[in-house]
């Protein structure tokens, strides 16, 4: 086996884009390349014909994704070079250059543990769908990690092949993988590089099998449950706590705020655990290892959150109700990163 750069290219339906692309790659490097044709139709097969000139095609027999285009090419290059060797992932479709891919493999040689991508200035002619899906996954995933990635949509990305057993650990088999792997990332602490590349939209835009709607819920399915869930057991704390409120009017405020969120919460949190383990996170770990781990932050949850509401109705708002909407809306991501991250922790299954 043989130290390389190699460049993995997932392709669906290419045209002679790839063709282009190839020759480039081989013209001004002397990089490996790897293509995997995700199930295209007959219609690609003199490109992909073509393609066998300039690089290992590997096939699957249906379209199964971007996602498990990217694993099926890793697996083949772990099985192929050595660990020291440096990938690169870039798009099928012209819409990476082949210089910034350089960039990325030069800068990726000199790191173990760090993933490189290429980041695109947002800026002058830009289909709307791209600019505003690359706003929304910014600050989605800055909200839940803390971390600011100018680029979460970018495909041109370039690590060691160390990372290999990461990569094919992250859960995903279509366009969520790409963001699957900047989380899980962030989650283990692994730096996420950024170095500016050109943007390029050929068309519009056109070329990108991207769907929406499809794509964009694949993506943020699970907040989107964990949303849903939140919500439902959100609407019986706080109906239980307010009927509580009212219960308890004659009793003395500094008690009856905190015993009745208490109170509220120990019900909600018994349904909302139910609910994330079954169909939020779909986790088949041990339920009670889980529940004793929920348990540990729903108490402690539960004390920050009282401790809040409590300070908010005494000292700033007065609005018990409000108080209540405030610290609710402030807790949600604190909840679902630890949830997500640690109690039903599922999509990372390798580490580096």
């Amino acid at each position: 086996m043989k130290s390389r750069s190699v460049v993995l290219i997932p392709a669906y339906e290419p045209d002679v884009s790839l063709i282009n692309l190839l020759r480039e790659i081989q013209s001004k490097t002397e990089y490996d390349i790897v293509v995997v044709n995700d199930g295209s139709s007959d219609n690609s097969y003199q490109v992909l014909s073509q393609a066998a000139s300039f690089a290992a095609v590997l096939n699957h027999p249906k379209n199964m994704g971007k996602g498990q285009a990217i694993k099926t090419g890793l697996q083949y290059i772990r099985e192929h070079y050595p660990e020291d060797t440096v990938i690169a992932t870039m798009d099928a479709d012209g819409q990476h250059k082949v210089d910034d891919v350089i960039k990325l493999i030069n800068a990726a040689s000199d790191t173990n543990n760090q993933l490189i991508i290429g980041s695109r200035k947002f800026s002058g002619k830009i289909p709307v769908r791209s600019k505003v899906g690359n706003i929304i996954t910014r600050l989605v995933f800055m909200a839940l990690t803390r971390v600011n990635v100018g680029d979460t949509q970018t495909g041109l990305r370039a690590f060691s092949a160390r990372m290999i057993p990461f990569m094919l650990g992250v859960e995903g088999q279509r366009y969520e993988y790409e963001m699957n792997v900047l989380l899980g990332c962030a989650h283990r602490n692994i730096k996420i590089t950024e170095i500016p590349i050109e943007t390029v939209y050929i068309n519009n835009n056109q070329s990108s099998h991207f769907n929406t709607f499809k794509d964009s819920y694949m993506i943020y399915k699970e907040i989107l449950r964990f949303s849903a869930s939140s919500l439902i057991c959100f609407l019986v704390d706080f109906c239980l706590y307010s009927i509580l409120i009212w219960l308890t009017r004659d009793m003395n405020t500094e008690i009856r705020v905190p015993a009745s969120n208490i109170a509220a919460r120990v019900v909600s949190a018994s349904i909302n655990f139910s609910i994330n383990k079954r169909y939020v996170f779909k986790s088949r770990g041990s339920t009670f290892k889980a529940a004793a781990e929920y348990f540990v932050l729903a108490s402690g949850i539960l004390c920050l959150n009282t401790f809040l509401l409590t300070v908010l109705v005494k000292y700033i708002l007065k609005n018990k109700l409000i108080s209540k909407l405030l610290v609710e809306i402030t807790l949600f991501f604190v909840n679902w990163s630890v949830q997500k991250f640690l109690i039903f922790k599922k999509y990372i299954k390798a580490g580096v």
